[in-house]
């Protein structure tokens, strides 16, 4: 890992702090400039092409979106200091960046969860007919939810960016991102923490990487669901 200072703004990050602490609806916030310029700009220009051949669908009744898994890894498989060959070195800098004391850390300060390890990181994409129904994970009392955007050019008022709702349906939206160039929409995960995807109805790419951050014992596992404690059929949204 090289240059972590040099990797994610974070006095802009903590000027967002308290509106994530205190929203009234449950625990969201929007940070922009998220990333230093610099290198956002080298993660920007090696996202990963939607049509490398290493992104698989994931559509369901619910949503339709590409994902492309770090390392091609199974949810189930250790995630840990795992590198991946498919993307570039700023992009295996940053994801051991994630796992370090010092992200964490950060985060835990940011938001007041006790979150401790990383559980997820991977590259999501929408293009043209893509969407994600308004839902809740409610899958642990430690968990949070990053996404992190590098699309450039979006429209004000534009489908594509994770909003955040107040009950299961487009209009009860209470927050949508429009700017998704070099920013991060993050949340706590709780029953009421209701987020979707509007669907895209131009000829536009959305692209992300979501990142799980939950608190982990040695003793106990995750402190939200596992994948070794529930069928295939009965994961939750994540």
């Amino acid at each position: 890992m090289k240059d972590s200072t040099n990797m994610v703004n974070w006095e802009n990050v903590f000027e967002k702090s308290d509106s994530f602490k205190n929203n009234p609806d449950f625990q969201f916030t929007f940070v922009e400039n998220f990333f230093q310029k610099d290198f956002y700009e080298k993660l920007f220009s090696t996202y990963p092409e939607f049509n490398d051949g290493t992104w698989i669908t994931g559509d369901t009744m619910n949503k339709k979106q590409l994902v492309k898994p770090w390392a091609s890894l199974k949810p189930e498989d250790k995630l840990e200091k795992i590198q991946d060959s498919s993307v570039s070195e700023a992009w295996n800098n940053f994801k051991l960046y994630v796992e370090s004391d010092e992200f964490l850390s950060n985060m835990r300060e940011f938001t007041g969860v006790k979150i401790n390890k990383l559980k997820v990181f991977g590259f999501y994409g929408y293009e043209k007919g893509g969407f994600q129904m308004p839902h809740a994970h409610n899958v642990g009392p430690s968990t949070l939810i990053m996404m992190l955007y590098f699309s450039k050019g979006w429209k004000n008022g534009q489908p594509g960016g994770t909003f955040m709702a107040k009950d299961y349906d487009e209009s009860s939206i209470i927050f949508e991102p429009y700017n998704l160039d070099n920013s991060m929409a993050i949340f706590h995960d709780a029953p009421n923490a209701i987020h979707g995807v509007r669907r895209l109805t131009e000829d536009v790419q959305r692209k992300a990487v979501q990142i799980c951050l939950e608190e982990y014992s040695e003793k106990d596992g995750w402190s939200g669901w596992s994948y070794s404690d529930v069928k295939k059929e009965e994961l939750p949204e994540l």
